[in-house]
């Protein structure tokens, strides 16, 4: 009898789970679809698009920026494994098929949810460190004029990795699976080698001057003197290696033994010290997310030296209220809130952000109900505000913005059950500072442009920089990458992020708009026309095919100086939603997405 009774309190107890996490995650049961081909999308391309990146499901979503990494994923669920594992599987899979994005030789920033933690998500930041040596003049001529590309090319470009730190000490705590069972998809990819794609055949041929400055960035990405094609077979064989030791000796794999000593010594032959010690000094450090209400949602994403959740939660907090819904997200005045949110949010970054560990950051006011309250009020209908009339920087209306360029790399994995990872990995630029350690198939990042090399200086993104974002040694530079979770009555609804710089978050908000505010479903919500503002360079930034007249002419009108260009961003997002897991990678881009 006692049995009977125990076996139906445990169904009567699953029934009601199930009701809760359907009923608690149905984000718009009625959300409204846009036509294929609007704002986009011509409609033959839009539902060919759909189908490719479109994945639903009942028990786990997974969104990567490539298929190898994606398969990797799956492979942990099939051993087993849960989200900590399949994300620790993508991140060293990734790492080995966008070398011009991410790898062991650079960093990110990771947040994880699983039901059992009791204070809600954690986040690892594992972003790189200057090194030892750095100061605030290292990238200054005698007359402190900013030395042309020495941030961003070459050994002085490079911050100590962080990512294999992270990705092990974030799998040792959370995940399932060996670590060698982890690293065996990655091994294997770069041992077998891969297809040579058509993005990764454009970055190479596009940064083929500085790759063929570095002897093992020529013999990886060359083939008799020409850059590797679209179907060529890029082939890893010292990566493997270095993963191989890895899989056998954690992160003392990378950052002891032969690898570090290869880093080391690579760098003090081409001038700068990376030390045994800046390597084996390293340090992940776990944050508070960032946190912000809006309706019904609660919004976590990554906090400094991210400024990607603040500003996430400030253009979400100026803009919820002051929207009409009803009126689309590609209504003329809908437009022009969210983007002079953007640019508002710009000019908080440029003054408030930089490394918590080194400048204080007044987080707690800058999200504050209060603060965000008066910058509402200070979004004008019917005008633009110019940028030179928020303040006078110093010196931070004389630099051109620097070409902008698609880089880094995001998954986005999320189980019926609620457990949740989000992770943004890169190297900065395409394949970074553009050096392969001989010996160890490690690309090495620029991570170091991130920082302000003077204030009022612009960075590979024309993001101008601060005092607080001056390089210092240890110190970790300002970033954009926006890895987020979106909860419903305390479970995770929406995982999302992007790579492509200082837009991450402006086009991580923009999702965010379209599925909870204006209520389009998963793929519309990523794939709907992007746009961008971030207070310098002063331009409203509009994906290639443009607006339509219409808005064109009433957002000029309101004194907004349009510009048109590829704006970069590749979405990966999960939903949990009524109870199914819809998965979306997105359509510009070559990810893949699963569910099952």
């Amino acid at each position: 009898m006692v049995h009977l009774k125990n076996i139906r309190k445990n169904l009567l107890c699953h029934i009601v789970l199930l009701v809760c996490v359907v009923q608690c995650t149905n984000l718009h049961p009625s959300a409204p679809k846009i036509k294929e081909g609007s704002w986009y999308f011509s409609e033959t391309e839009g539902a060919t698009l759909r189908a490719k990146v479109e994945r639903s499901g009942q028990s786990f979503g997974i969104a990567t920026q490539g298929t190898g990494a994606t398969v990797a994923a799956k492979k942990m669920f099939e051993l087993g494994g849960n989200a900590a594992d399949a994300a620790a599987a993508a991140s060293f899979a990734i790492s080995v098929e966008r070398p011009q994005s991410t790898g062991l030789g650079g960093g990110g920033f990771l947040l994880y949810y699983h039901p059992s933690l009791k204070n809600g998500p954690v986040s690892f930041d594992f972003r790189e460190m200057a090194p030892s040596k750095a100061d605030a003049k290292m990238y200054l001529d005698e007359k402190g004029e900013i030395i042309p590309d020495k941030s961003l090319t070459g050994i002085h470009a490079v911050g100590v990795p962080g990512l294999v730190a992270g990705v092990v000490k974030f799998h040792r705590r959370f995940g399932k699976l060996a670590l060698p069972v982890i690293l065996a998809p990655a091994i294997s990819m770069a041992e077998e080698g891969i297809v040579v794609y058509p993005e990764l055949a454009d970055a190479i041929k596009g940064e083929a001057s500085r790759l063929l400055m570095f002897p093992a960035s020529k013999a990886l990405f060359f083939k008799a003197g020409q850059p590797l094609k679209v179907g060529d077979i890029l082939k890893q064989p010292d990566l493997a290696e270095t993963l191989k030791a890895i899989a056998k000796k954690g992160e003392a794999g990378f950052y002891s033994g032969s690898v570090a000593k290869k880093i080391a010594n690579y760098s003090k032959t081409l001038g700068w010290p990376i030390t045994l010690e800046d390597l084996q000094g390293y340090l992940v450090k776990e944050r508070e997310p960032v946190s912000a209400n809006f309706g019904d949602y609660t919004l976590y994403s990554m906090g400094p030296p991210s400024s990607g959740g603040t500003h996430i939660a400030q253009i979400l907090g100026m803009s919820y209220g002051l929207l009409n819904p009803s009126a689309g997200p590609m209504n003329t005045e809908n437009i022009h809130v969210v983007a002079s949110a953007m640019q508002m949010a710009f000019y908080d970054r440029a003054r408030y952000l930089g490394d918590p560990d080194f400048v204080h950051v007044p987080l707690k006011t800058l999200i504050s109900k209060n603060y965000l309250k008066d910058l509402q009020g200070r979004i004008t209908l019917d005008a633009v505000h110019k940028a030179d009339a928020f303040a006078q920087w110093p010196d931070a209306f004389h630099f051109k913005a620097k070409t902008e360029s698609d880089q880094t790399t995001h998954f986005s994995i999320l189980t019926k059950e609620g457990e949740a990872v989000v992770s943004t990995q890169t190297i900065n630029g395409h394949f970074g500072s553009a050096i392969v350690v001989p010996g160890t198939g490690v690309v090495l990042n620029n991570e170091m442009d991130d920082f302000a090399a003077k204030v009022g200086a612009s960075n590979l993104f024309g993001a101008i920089g601060g005092e607080n974002n001056l390089p210092v040694g240890k110190k970790r530079p300002l970033s954009s990458m926006s890895p987020t979770l979106v909860f419903k009555k305390g479970l995770p609804v929406l995982a999302l992020g992007t790579p492509s710089g200082t837009r991450i978050l402006t086009c991580v908000a923009q999702t965010v708009i379209n599925r909870l505010i204006y209520g389009l479903d998963l793929y519309d919500s990523v794939a709907l026309l992007r746009y961008h503002q971030q207070w310098m360079p002063d331009k409203l930034y509009v994906e290639a095919r443009g607006l339509p007249k219409e808005q064109y002419d009433g957002l000029t009108k309101k004194g907004h100086v349009i510009e048109t260009k590829d704006i970069g961003c590749r979405i990966q997002a999960v939903e949990l939603n009524g109870g199914k897991v819809n998965a979306v990678s997105d359509p510009r881009g070559e990810g893949s997405a699963y569910a099952l």
